[in-house]
C-alpha cells in the first residue's frame, strides 16, 4: 500500500536524533485542513505531520489537543531514529504519483461528487523506525500522503508492518515495545474542538491499523480534510 520514498524518487531525509523534525516546508500549493490555508509543514520523527508549529512532543494525548496546534498523526509514537530506520518526504506533481493518487482516493468521495483530480502532493514516510528505549530490533513503517487540487484537500495513511506501540518513556516494555501509552492515530484541528481518532488509538489496538482500513484495502485509511469529514466507506476490514 505505500507509495514509492526514498532518495531513488528525491526524498529528502530528518536528521537520525530522538523526538527530531524537519526545517518548516513550504508548499508549493496552499493545503487545506479543517477550513485553514496552509503554506508551510514540519515532518516530526515522532509520526507526525504538523502545521505552523514543530511536535517533539513523545507522548501521544488524547484529541482534542489545547493551543493552536493542527497536525495528521498517521501514528505518534516515541520514535528513536538514532536507534533505527529513516523519515523521508517530498513534494511532487509526478503525473504517475497523481494518477495513482487520484484512482486511490475515489473511493474516498460519495457517489455524486467528482472524483479526486489531485495536482499535488506531499509523501512523508517512516520507514522501518525504532522506539526510544529499544531493546529488541522491532520497527515500524507507515507513511501520510496529502494531497490536493487547489481546493480539496486529502490525506491518505498508509500503514506497512507495525511491531511496536510504545516507547519506555510513555512505560512501553524495552523488549517487546509494547504496553503502557500506545500510538495515537488521527488529526487534530487546531481549534481545541474538531478532531478525528481513528478506531483504537491509544490502545493495544492501534497495532492493526496496517490490517484495517475505512474504504476496503487493508492498511489504507482515506479522509478528506479541508472541510474534515470523517471518510463514509465500506466498514472497517477485520
Amino acid at each position: 500500500v505505500l507509495y514509492p520514498f526514498g532518495p531513488g524518487v528525491g526524498d529528502e531525509a530528518t536528521h537520525h536524533e530522538d523526538d527530531g523534525t524537519s526545517p518548516e516546508i513550504f508548499l508549493q500549493e496552499n493545503f487545506s485542513f479543517f477550513g485553514h490555508a496552509y503554506r508551510s509543514l514540519y515532518v516530526n520523527n515522532n509520526g507526525v505531520v504538523s502545521f505552523g508549529t514543530m511536535v517533539p512532543e513523545f507522548t501521544p494525548q488524547p484529541f482534542p489537543l489545547p493551543g493552536h496546534r493542527p497536525f495528521v498523526a498517521p501514528y505518534w509514537a516515541d520514535v528513536d531514529t538514532r536507534l533505527g530506520g529513516d523519515v523521508f518526504y517530498r513534494q511532487s506533481r509526478d503525473p504517475q504519483l497523481l494518477a495513482r493518487l487520484a484512482q486511490d482516493l475515489a473511493p474516498a468521495v460519495p457517489p455524486e461528487d467528482p472524483s479526486p483530480q489531485p495536482t499535488w502532493a506531499f509523501v512523508a514516510t517512516w520507514d522501518r523506525v525504532a522506539y526510544f528505549g529499544a531493546a529488541s530490533d522491532k520497527v515500524n513503517t507507515f507513511q501520510a500522503v496529502l494531497a490536493s487540487d487547489g481546493v480539496t484537500c486529502f490525506v491518505l495513511l498508509n500503514y506497512g508492518d507495525l511491531q511496536w506501540t510504545t516507547g519506555i518513556a510513555n512505560q512501553g516494555d524495552p523488549h517487546t515495545g509494547l504496553g503502557g501509552i500506545p500510538a495515537q492515530a488521527g488529526f487534530n484541528s487546531g481549534d481545541d474542538v474538531h478532531y478525528y481518532n481513528i478506531p483504537g488509538s491509544r490502545t493495544p489496538t492501534v497495532q492493526s491499523l496496517s490490517h484495517r482500513s475505512n474504504m476496503g484495502v487493508p492498511g489504507r485509511w482515506a479522509f478528506r480534510v479541508d472541510h474534515f469529514e470523517a471518510t463514509e466507506g465500506p466498514p472497517e476490514a477485520p
